[in-house]
């Protein structure tokens, strides 16, 4: 029997019933995307919050907004939604106009908002169950995002500036209107440096990671490969045989109903196993995705269960090397979302079970 997941609308008038709520008012990017469907209210790209402000009550929804970004909003956004608009002048305070609509209300909150109760965590964890829908688009947003990176790695040249392998990553993803929200690019010296390297100006001699966090209607698809021109260092050839392992338990571990904190420890102890039991203190290893690149990081001892319908994003690292896909928690095994089969593949067998994990992919050194 197919199980029945609730719409996101659904999930927030439930939330306000069980938690005797009068309402709920949402201004980050992230959930004004999944309680609207995919539907974007930012500007400033850096920003966490919009410029549209949405409060649910049992029997109404409103969208706050100023007046210069209404006909975009109501045209392009939620036209058809059934958001009744209360708008500001551009010049006048938006959160007046928000505090007067739900005065004398009890209202949850996912930002800090007095007289509002931050709820952000609770309200996060309505979003960890993907619908159908959802589950749908992710799958597009993750296959171009990987495409992309791995698209990427197959064109660049020794010589090339990190930026301009940044650049190169980004024109990918953009003009399909994913905004890429984090690329991480380091070479050579520096990926056996720095865990979390973002882009220098220093020329790639022979060996790149390239890493996104690739954002559309609010999901975030997560993804890391390696190129190498010329033979691989020993040393590289046997640390992506010991990550293998590491990673495929976290993935294997990551089933429904199964504490956070213990797929971890199945990390951890491949981690020993591989030599290398202190580096997992080096890299945060990932933890839960969907609207958020992680909606937490997963640390020992922290909450958390894995649900089934979950997109998960674990990223361990050993010198040199790491490995990230995107996974979504399926009723008899995980998807991994950002596996194109068009890459470069490490094959395991595990308890009768073959994987499939990235490999670092070789190119020869062309002499011009």
């Amino acid at each position: 029997m197919k199980e029945f997941v609730c719409t996101p609308l659904e999930k927030v008038l439930k939330f306000i019933e069980e938690s005797k709520y009068d309402g709920v008012f949402f201004r980050k990017r992230s959930n004004f995307a999944w309680i609207t469907g995919g539907k974007d209210n930012h500007i400033v790209n850096t920003t966490e919050n919009g410029v549209a402000d949405l409060v649910i009550f049992a029997d109404k929804k409103y969208c706050i907004t100023s007046k210069m970004e209404l006909a975009r909003i109501h045209d392009e956004e939620i036209e058809g939604l059934g958001y009744e608009f209360i708008t500001t002048e551009w010049y006048e305070n938006q959160d007046a106009a928000v505090k007067s609509l739900c005065e004398g209300k009890l209202i949850a909150s996912d930002v800090h908002f007095k007289p509002f109760e931050q709820c952000a965590s609770e309200l996060s964890t309505l979003r960890y169950t993907l619908t159908e829908e959802e589950k749908e688009r992710y799958r597009w947003l993750a296959q171009k995002a990987a495409k992309a990176v791995e698209t990427t790695a197959r064109e660049i040249q020794p010589g090339w500036t990190e930026f301009e392998i940044q650049a190169h990553l980004a024109s990918k993803v953009i003009k399909e209107g994913i905004n890429p929200q984090v690329i991480l690019v380091s070479t050579d010296e520096r990926v056996f440096n720095y865990r979390h390297p973002i882009p220098t100006e220093k020329k790639l001699q022979s060996y790149a990671m390239i890493v996104i966090c690739a954002e559309k209607w609010g999901l975030v698809a997560n993804v890391t490969r390696f190129v190498h021109f010329g033979p691989l260092p020993k040393v590289l050839e046997d640390n992506k045989h010991r990550l293998v392992n590491i990673d495929i338990a976290m993935n294997r571990a990551t089933r429904p109903g199964t504490l956070i904190k213990d797929v971890l420890e199945s990390g951890f102890e491949q981690y020993r196993a591989a030599g290398y039991g202190k580096d997992w203190r080096f890299l945060h290893q990932g933890g839960p995705t969907g609207y958020e690149s992680r909606e937490f990081l997963a640390v020992p001892e922290g909450p958390g269960v894995v649900n089934l319908h979950q997109a998960f994003a674990w990223n361990p690292a050993i010198r040199g090397i790491k490995s990230e896909d995107t996974i979504l928690v399926g009723d008899e095994d995980n998807e991994v979302l950002t596996h194109t089969g068009e890459w470069v593949y490490i094959e395991v067998q595990k308890d009768g079970k073959t994987y499939l994990r990235p490999d670092i992919l070789v190119r020869e050194i062309v002499n011009e």
